[in-house]
């Protein structure tokens, strides 16, 4: 290996893990998790498209927890999935949005705007992809007539909790404080996709799956427009 082509390796990775520039350190954060995200659902598609056990799996789980249910439990799973989607999910994007405006955070609103509307979109065509039918029960607690591979409500559990996370961490310093916002954003979404098999409409490959997928979606969108921003402010700068 000549020196020259070292010295060329060295500054390519130097500049990859800087926090400063706009392909920095952010870029190469974003692109790993990307593909950690883009892993790890595939894995599980492929799971449920050839029937691993990782299905049987599933089953086990949604029987388990459907034969436990009680009335108490339920009231509180149906609370925390209304919350998550429809009239009361949009309510809960809108005032994130909203926050991020009247704070003047105009970049975070902008990949706010991207990833919330278009997840839901983009979860509804891989419904379509795959197709997948729900759980079936004698006594079902809930009843949807749509797909159920990958859930929609952990999905946009993960894009807005990870949305908020991203942008709470942008502006934390504390160890401390960062890392019990990680954890909070983490347990929100886990409560979601609880709720969801708890409620015998979704399989716990659909709750991972949806996981993945809002990782996936949010790590492309926050990298796109982070990198966006720094251009941006690297050409206002001047040379």
């Amino acid at each position: 290996m000549s020196s020259s082509f070292r010295s060329r390796l060295q500054r390519f990775s130097a500049a990859r893990l800087s926090p400063e520039g706009a392909a920095g350190l952010h870029l190469s954060a974003g692109m790993l998790a990307l593909l950690v995200g883009v892993l790890a659902f595939g894995l599980i598609a492929e799971d449920v498209v050839t029937g691993a056990p990782l299905t049987v799996l599933d089953v086990d789980i949604a029987n388990w927890l459907h034969a436990r249910a009680t009335a108490g439990m339920t009231r509180f799973m149906l609370g925390v999935s209304f919350f998550h989607g429809g009239v009361a999910g949009a309510v809960l994007a809108l005032a994130l949005l909203a926050v991020f405006y009247v704070r003047k955070m105009h970049w975070w609103l902008l990949a706010g705007l991207i990833i919330l509307p278009g997840g839901s979109l983009l979860n509804v065509l891989i419904k379509y992809c795959f197709q997948r039918a729900r759980p079936t029960f004698h006594t079902p607690l809930l009843t949807l007539d749509t797909y159920s591979f990958p859930s929609g409500h952990t999905a946009f559990a993960a894009m807005l909790y990870g949305l908020l996370a991203c942008a709470l961490l942008a502006h934390l310093r504390g160890t401390w404080a960062r890392l019990a916002v990680v954890v909070a954003a983490a347990a929100m979404v886990a409560l979601v996709g609880v709720s969801r098999m708890y409620l015998g409409v979704h399989y716990l490959s659909d709750v991972l799956a949806a996981s993945a997928e809002g990782c996936i979606w949010l790590a492309l969108c926050i990298t796109t427009v982070s990198t966006l921003r720094r251009r941006r402010q690297g050409r206002a700068a001047g040379p």
